[in-house]
């Protein structure tokens, strides 16, 4: 590499350490935001939010930084350059061109209507009304079309709800997004056909026994110990906190992991921690000879949701592990004192369709992102109105997963991801299921032993081979070549479904 192509090579890395010094620093606002700020602050920190986001807007568009990226491109020796840093210089190009057409006030007005917007819905929610929600929620879409319109533009797409999907996953439009989900749905509307003949209804009283919250405090720290996330030692990297919508934000030493505690429903806290605990693993897993470069993140959201879904899923609700916490939970809370490992499998894992998409099972979970997609794919194509959406959700609440929705808050108002200006990102949950299955029937050949140690308290090898295989790569690749290189395939529902039918057929006897 010559001396000139070096110097700009260097100075663009500098630019991008710029950029994600102030993601971490926006991050931790938002997380206080959701947390520890008292309700009058909203006003000034949209203001906040504002600034930050415009600030990070000049310098991912400065015309400067457009020509550094073309100069290096243009260099002989671009071409001789190693595979990481062609893809460093190939990312932050795409961030370039995403943002530099993007009006600056537009993106100020976006951050400060978040911030007003989640107030609001908080609110909403709280009071189980959509229709103090609703203004605000059709603000937030009005604005986010204009940015999916320019985004449009930009990336090529067919249509603006395309490019808000490939922000989020990449090459995954509208068009495979819905192949895929009907591909799945069919697969999941089988296998709950078989459920509902098998006869078999395990007793799920214990779910809903009334466990008190600084038990589940307790519990809720066993389980990050459990899968590695340091919260108690010296040298701690993370921490555990308390908000109306669990979420996970930070990397590599500062990441912070939130959940929720309801007394007379201890799962939701465990299998919240575990899954913004997976979360924080792949943040803190990020390859650290990378740090503060583009390649040094996530691969896209549905990668990222497939290990925060790997360890609530395929280690929290399985067998394994459940024989080996029962034991604990007995020692930290009365109601699991005379609990046999077979009865309280079966609880955790009960099918059931519900209104909530936090207490779905396995096998109906992907339904309640199917049933997001849709709608978010017929906001943006106009097919319905924010008037129409509490009587749209709840129709099809009723056709896909056979529940009545008693009010908004467990309707149109439960997720936090619209007024959070979200809109593409629900896919991400489903896909990220989709994922699990492949890698763990690859990890399934790779460490035959691994149920064996989850039995014994111990889940190393999960978490190596998870790191080795996904979280160490960060975003050298994108994730089709990612899922070809660590299964040898390309996606399919198969290995998921396959997942779920021996599973659950062990359970339900089918």
């Amino acid at each position: 590499m010559s001396t000139n192509l070096q110097k700009a090579y260097g100075e663009l890395l500098a630019r991008c350490k710029d950029v994600y010094v102030l993601q971490s620093a926006m991050g931790v606002v938002y997380w206080d935001m959701q947390t520890k700020m008292p309700p009058a602050g909203v006003a000034l920190r949209g203001q906040q939010t504002s600034l930050l986001q415009v600030m990070q807007y000049k310098m991912v568009t400065d015309p400067a930084y457009g020509k550094l990226i073309d100069s290096i491109m243009a260099d002989p020796g671009y071409v001789k350059m190693s595979v990481p840093e062609k893809r460093n210089i190939k990312l932050a190009k795409k961030v370039y061109d995403e943002n530099a057409k993007m009006p600056e006030s537009l993106i100020a007005e976006l951050a400060k209507q978040r911030t007003t917007a989640i107030s609001v819905w908080k609110k909403a929610k709280a009071a189980k009304d959509y229709s103090i929600f609703k203004p605000e929620l059709e603000k937030s879409i009005e604005l986010r079309m204009k940015f999916a319109d320019v985004l449009m533009k930009v990336k090529g797409t067919k249509t603006p709800y395309d490019s808000l999907l490939d922000s989020y996953e990449p090459g995954m439009y509208t068009k495979e997004t819905t192949a895929l989900f009907d591909d799945l749905k069919a697969g999941l509307v089988t296998l709950l056909g078989k459920v509902k003949k098998s006869g078999f209804t395990p007793d799920s009283s214990i779910l809903t026994a009334s466990v008190p919250v600084e038990a589940q405090w307790k519990i809720a720290e066993m389980a990050l110990d459990f899968i590695g996330v340091d919260t108690k030692s010296p040298n701690a990297w993370a921490r555990l906190d308390t908000t109306e919508h669990p979420f996970t934000s930070g990397f590599y030493d500062d990441v912070r992991v939130t959940t929720r505690f309801t007394e007379n429903w201890w799962p939701r806290s465990l299998f919240t921690v575990l899954h913004e605990g997976g979360h924080a693993v792949y943040d803190n897993h990020y390859p650290r000879e990378y740090m503060f470069q583009p390649i040094s993140e996530r691969c896209s959201h549905g990668i990222h949701e497939s290990q925060s879904k790997f360890l609530e899923n395929m280690v929290g609700r399985s067998p394994e592990f459940l024989a080996y916490v029962l034991p604990h939970l007995k020692k930290m809370a009365k109601p699991f004192r005379g609990m046999k490992t077979r009865d309280f499998v079966a609880a955790v894992n009960r099918v059931q369709p519900t209104t909530l998409r936090g207490q779905a099972d396995e096998i109906t979970y992907s339904l309640h992102i199917i049933i997001r997609f849709e709608m978010e794919r017929d906001i943006f194509a106009g097919k319905i109105t924010v008037d129409d959406l509490p009587a749209v959700w709840n129709r099809k609440y009723k056709e896909y997963l056979g529940v009545e929705i008693e009010n908004d808050s467990e309707g149109v108002l439960q997720d936090t991801h619209w007024a959070g200006n979200s809109f593409g990102y629900f896919p991400s949950y489903a896909i990220g299921n989709v994922y699990d299955g492949m890698f763990l029937k690859k990890m399934s050949r790779d460490v035959p032993g691994y149920r064996k140690t989850l039995r014994q308290g111990d889940c190393k090898p999960v978490i190596a081979w998870l790191s080795k295989n996904v979280q160490s790569k960060g975003n050298l690749l994108d994730p089709p070549d990612l899922i070809k290189e660590v299964c040898g395939t390309k996606m399919t529902v198969k290995p998921f479904l396959s997942y779920l039918e021996k599973k659950f057929g062990k359970i339900y006897d089918f």
